[in-house]
């Protein structure tokens, strides 16, 4: 099973998103193009538009309505991830130069806003009310989560709760926000709409729990990032926080200590790569994120079955079986 066999129902839908899409970003300012036309040759997956053609299928059918929910949501991504790289200070994004590396900060901060600004103008010229409250809702998420997370890298004393905190705004947020959009957009029942963003949210938190587990096992070659580089950005995820709490109070201080110091960081790594594998993290990460992907696709029950019901469920499997 591959990506396209979910897509598949809404393919056609999916074709005329991205000519849709391409048109929003038209702009008269060179660099803006320029950048703009850059951001286009990258685009990855396009998870959330696809989310919000299913949500809007398995409701009924595809509508202009949808496609605008679907632009919202793929603007709003798109401007997340540049600024994210940013704060970060990646230079890569999905294995070639990201925005801040080829134009430098100041110019990416400004397109990533520029996108923004573009998703919330779409709404109100289209009178999409609903629609610009979800997204800025899941706007404020993500940034709360981004926060927390600085945060509690800065003293490494999160928990898992912590983390299921800071995953469910940063990632689940806009997955749940895309699916319930789709839904919003051909129906004004508010149970299937909260069904779609249940599923979106407990989708978003397997997805990243299983992103996370690539950081321990994955290949470099297939995930576009190399082997513990969230370790090496002090980044805390639920395979460590899991194995912290198998070992005493002296390893919990060894395992920080790394941690803490940049050039150890570097240098130890494959300890900290092993330290998780000895002490059970991958596989309670792995069986954490199986409960979120049982009740993501739980939420779909009381859906009647068809074509789109069946690619959401397809969907599920996919991310727990990615690879990159």
């Amino acid at each position: 099973m591959n990506l396209q066999d979910v897509v598949s129902p809404v393919a056609k839908e999916i074709s005329v998103f991205r000519q849709k899409y391409k048109s929003a970003l038209k702009t008269d300012n060179s660099l803006v193009d320029k950048v703009v036309r850059y951001i286009l040759r990258q685009q990855g997956k396009q998870i959330r538009p696809l989310l919000v053609m299913l949500g809007a299928k398995v409701c009924g059918s595809v509508q202009e309505k949808s496609y605008r929910a679907a632009i919202m949501v793929e603007l709003l991504h798109s401007a997340t991830l540049i600024h994210d790289d940013v704060v970060d200070g990646a230079e890569m994004r999905r294995g070639i130069a990201s925005i801040n590396a080829l134009w430098k900060n100041k110019i990416s901060v400004l397109i990533g806003d520029y996108m923004l600004s573009k998703g919330l103008l779409f709404s109100l010229d289209n009178k999409d009310y609903l629609f610009l409250h979800m997204v800025s809702d899941a706007v404020r998420r993500m940034s709360e989560g981004e926060i927390l997370q600085i945060q509690k890298t800065r003293s490494l004393d999160i928990t898992e709760e912590d983390y299921l905190k800071v995953i469910s705004d940063k990632t689940a947020s806009l997955l749940a926000t895309a699916s319930a959009m789709g839904a919003a957009s051909v129906t004004d029942d508010h149970e299937l709409i909260a069904s779609l963003r249940s599923y979106g949210e407990y989708l978003g938190l397997a997805f990243q729990i299983r992103d996370d587990l690539l950081d321990y096992t994955g290949d470099s070659k297939k995930t576009g990032k190399q082997l513990g580089i969230d370790i090496q950005e002090k980044k805390i995820t639920l395979p460590l926080i899991h194995a912290l709490r198998q070992t005493d109070n002296a390893g919990q201080r060894k395992i920080k200590t790394i941690l803490k110091n940049s050039r150890k960081r570097s240098a130890r790594t494959r300890e900290v790569i092993d330290f998780v594998r000895d002490n059970g993290g991958l596989e309670y990460a792995a069986e954490v994120a199986d409960g979120f992907a049982k009740r993501s696709i739980a939420a779909l029950d009381d859906i009647p079955e068809n074509e789109a019901k069946r690619s959401l469920e397809l969907l599920v499997d996919f991310v727990m079986k990615r690879q990159n």
